[in-house]
């Protein structure tokens, strides 16, 4: 076996295990939360039930498939925006934020323009998620390369206002003045600005998020464009002495990076719901910072990591009403997969695995973060 094949085994290798660790630890707390001792095989298969009820409820049935699917285009909507700006060495924690004023904008769309047919109307809605996503981002990245203002920072504070400015607008301009709605949310967007169902129940935008995943992967890793993001993430400093332009990457990486997330917001709005309510995209964004760790900033493992965190999301429900464990478990779950994955060296010295030798996961590893060598020398 080469070094390379070693390599990338060895990558992921970490995050499979961060997986079985998170499962086997969240066992233990349902366990914990049963009958323990009193139950059959000492409680043990309370435990498996309770999995055997979340995988069912995840894959048991094609609607629980379908459920899943549809949970999962978002995810990797948002994985790959974030997995985008750890790329470029930039930490986006704004896609919430972004995604949220995506649907604002898509939903705008959809129900202002009423006169224009499928094939016209429907891309001028997703387009109108995509640029507000790649205004909101693209704004921290900028402040990141002109001024060294800290993308954490930034996309934080960014979140915030994206969700009073929604507030406001679904209170205000954009409500639905319907006698019978009495909650925050926009009309319904006209039929000819809904994505089509591959399937009933299944909408089309699974292979718009299938071929965008692809998309990133070429512009990533087959284009210049991408190189030079890369280098950018890997040392700005070198990048620039090498010609990189740095502003104008740091900047598109960022953009990009909304630009995804928005399109999350613009496709749920078009697939699922129809409009944009108050607070329905709560989660997706913070869920895809551990996604694209989990990932390992790659597109494969970040399509994995969204089917993964889909499938818990969506079992979870058949999982509390057989067990009566709160479906909180999830949340519980999907923190201890972040702590191991981010804390690499708990999973090492458990299973005692050596130090890494390749530069596959240590080219990952680096860009997960932004680089602290050129933060301390400005």
């Amino acid at each position: 076996m080469t070094q390379a094949v070693r390599a990338r085994l060895t990558g992921g290798l970490i995050p499979s295990l961060a997986i079985v660790t998170a499962l086997l630890i969240g066992g233990v707390i349902i366990w914990a939360s049963g009958p323990r001792l009193e139950g059959p095989w000492f409680g043990t298969w309370f435990v498996v039930d309770a999995y055997q009820a979340l995988i069912e409820g995840a894959f048991g049935s094609p609607d629980a498939t379908i459920d899943t699917v549809l949970r999962t285009v978002p995810y990797l909507f948002t994985g790959l925006a974030v997995m985008v700006g750890f790329r470029g060495g930039m930490f986006n924690i704004g896609a919430e934020g972004q995604l949220a004023v995506g649907a604002l904008a898509s939903a705008w769309v959809g129900f202002t323009v009423t006169s224009l047919p499928l094939v016209i109307h429907l891309p001028l809605v997703l387009l109108a998620g995509c640029l507000a996503g790649a205004v909101w981002g693209g704004v921290a990245g900028l402040l990141k390369a002109r001024t060294g203002a800290h993308e954490v920072i930034t996309t934080i504070m960014l979140n915030y206002v994206a969700g009073q400015l929604a507030a406001y607008l679904l209170n205000g301009v954009l409500r639905d003045r319907s006698p019978l709605n009495v909650i925050a949310q926009t009309p319904k967007v006209a039929d000819t600005a809904r994505l089509p169902d591959l399937i009933p129940g299944l909408h089309s935008g699974v292979l718009l998020v299938i071929g965008v995943a692809v998309l990133v992967w070429f512009v990533l890793w087959k284009t210049t464009t991408g190189f030079e993001l890369r280098m950018v993430g890997i040392n700005p400093d070198a990048a620039s002495y090498a010609g990189v332009n740095v502003v104008r990457r740091m900047t598109w990486a960022m953009g990009v990076s909304g630009m995804l997330a928005g399109l999350a917001g613009a496709v749920q709005v078009a697939g699922v719901n129809y409009r944009s309510t108050l607070g329905f995209n709560v989660g997706y964004g913070f869920d895809s910072i551990a996604i694209a760790l989990l990932g390992r900033n790659t597109v494969s493992g970040v399509v994995l990591s969204s089917i993964l965190f889909a499938a818990l999301r969506t079992g979870a429900t058949k999982l509390q009403f057989r067990t009566q464990i709160s479906t909180d478990i999830i949340s519980v779950i999907q923190a201890l997969v972040l702590l191991m994955i981010a804390a690499d060296q708990i999973i090492r010295w458990i299973y005692r695995i050596g130090p890494e030798q390749t530069e596959a996961v240590s080219d990952a590893a680096s860009t997960a973060a932004p680089v602290a060598s050129s933060e301390s020398g400005r």
